[in-house]
């Protein structure tokens, strides 16, 4: 006799998050994309969780990465779900400051040790 089968609580499919989807509609979303709630949307209507994401994301921009590791998502629904959230004006999403845009290191360096010289 087999054992039944167990539905692990909590489990479903990614294509049933994305509703069937497997591409995000914006192309430009990658790893280190910052994303933000907007809180002018109210959330009836969204799946919970796409209200997951809206809820993590209001309170600060978090890298598109960052969402997927606090939702124990893949990153291919991540970024479907924030494409949709992005479309909805749920979210907005920025590239993260380009590293050639930077201060110098030898800059940052003086101001920490200005800062520290003062206490």
């Amino acid at each position: 006799m087999t054992p039944p089968l167990r539905r692990e609580r909590g489990l479903v499919r990614p294509y049933v998050v994305t509703d069937g989807r497997a591409h995000p509609t914006r192309n430009t979303l990658d790893l280190v994309t910052l994303v933000n709630g907007t809180g002018s949307r109210p959330l009836t209507g969204l799946s919970p969780e796409k209200r997951r994401v809206v809820e993590l994301c209001r309170p600060g921009a978090l890298s598109l990465a960052e969402v997927a590791g606090h939702l124990n998502l893949a990153i291919s629904v991540t970024k479907v779900l924030v494409s949709d959230l992005i479309d909805s004006g749920h979210l907005t999403a920025r590239a993260p400051i380009p590293r050639t845009e930077l201060p110098d290191a030898r800059i940052l360096q003086e101001v920490l040790d200005g800062l520290r010289s003062r206490l």
